[in-house]
């Protein structure tokens, strides 16, 4: 591998990281770094978690630092050195995702906007998921938190810390009543899309919402209804939220009946008739106020695919969805290397943007 790291030069790289982070202090404080052995400093040893994320086998990583005269350190070694680094690298992953960003401006301005997702990342040759990386991406700015779980970690909004001036956007998997409840209780906003049997919903009576009835009402592309959310949950039954319910366009609707088709035949069930004519549709639920129309909720759900653009960046320019390391510790240091070049990267690629020239003024 050669002295850089993506967009930013070795030199560059540890400049930024140790602007946030004490490096030597923090690195004892980690357990990652007891002394100079075959590793001189814990520089060194954050360059080569870096040099092995970046697509080099630990016998490939250790070879170069021994031509670069950056350290003399076997393979095995570099095993062991590095799976006792994982805490710390999670560390400074975690603080080069704690900076102050940007707010959006416009009928946004004063709101984070926040995107919730999740990623798989499996070891070669695995017929399951080995980790699963859960992300929210600030609009504004980039990532804003992660916590990396094993496959049983489910897609939950409770992961993640919220404030009052938080709006969360987030997928199908997300619209469970407990983890709405959460995101609400700490005095946030979200926008959550549901499939049509995902959530009870009731009318503000409390009587059953029918969901088909209110399709055939729907005029023009989208519609708001106010309907409460079954939480089953005696101390708090009902969320009182908004139904935006919009019209895809006739070449997408018909693509997403080809989905329901084609799964209900690949788990051999008949196709369910309301599947189909809800495939026609998106469903969001809501609670900022009336004063936000339908159509600008749904512009800004639109936004999320920004998360799903980050996964594939990550994954194909990264490698981060090609874990080559079995043992936890070792694999755990390995994502939140990568995770330290993806931050590297992505703070570089904004900090270009906007110096660039050709920026409107």
């Amino acid at each position: 591998m050669s002295d850089s790291l993506g967009l930013c030069t070795w030199s560059s790289a540890l400049a930024r990281i140790s602007e946030l982070v004490a490096i030597d202090e923090t690195a004892r404080q980690f357990k990652a770094f007891f002394r100079a052995r075959g590793i001189k400093t814990p520089s060194d040893l954050l360059r080569l978690a870096l040099v092995y994320a970046g697509g080099n086998s630990l016998i490939g990583s250790s070879a170069w630092a021994k031509a670069s005269a950056v350290a003399q350190v076997s393979g095995p070694a570099l095993y062991k050195r590095l799976g006792n680094a994982a805490d710390w690298l999670q560390f400074i992953a975690r603080r080069l995702v704690e900076e102050t960003r940007p707010q959006i401006s416009g009928t946004w301005e004063g709101r984070r906007l926040r995107v919730i997702d999740a990623s798989s990342i499996c070891h070669p040759g695995a017929d399951r998921t080995s980790y699963r990386l859960h992300l929210t991406y600030d609009l504004s700015g980039g990532v804003d938190d992660f916590e990396l779980t094993d496959n049983s970690g489910a897609e939950r909004l409770s992961r993640f810390e919220w404030r009052p001036s938080d709006i969360g956007l987030g997928d199908r998997y997300y619209a469970r009543p407990g983890e709405l409840t959460f995101v609400l209780d700490s005095g946030a906003d979200l926008v959550v899309r549901m499939g049509w049997n995902s959530l009870r919903l009731l009318t503000s009576k409390g009587e059953p919402f029918d969901l088909f009835a209110a399709l055939d009402k729907v005029e023009g592309n989208a519609v708001s209804r106010t309907v409460l959310v079954d939480t089953r949950n005696p101390e708090r039954p009902h969320l009182k939220l908004r139904l935006i319910i919009a019209r895809l366009p006739a070449e997408k609707a018909e693509i997403a009946r080809k989905k329901v088709i084609a799964r209900s035949l690949k788990v051999g069930k008949k196709v369910d008739p309301r599947s189909l004519r809800a495939a026609e549709f998106v469903f969001l639920l809501t609670s900022l106020p009336e004063e936000y129309t339908s159509e600008a909720i749904l512009q800004l759900y639109r936004l999320r695919w920004q998360i799903e653009l980050l996964f594939k960046r990550f994954k194909s320019l990264l490698g981060l969805g090609e874990l080559p390391a079995k043992q936890p510790n070792l694999a755990r240091s390995w994502i939140f290397a990568k995770m330290i070049l993806a931050l590297l990267a992505e703070t570089t690629a904004r900090k270009l943007a906007e110096s660039s020239p050709c920026a409107p003024a």
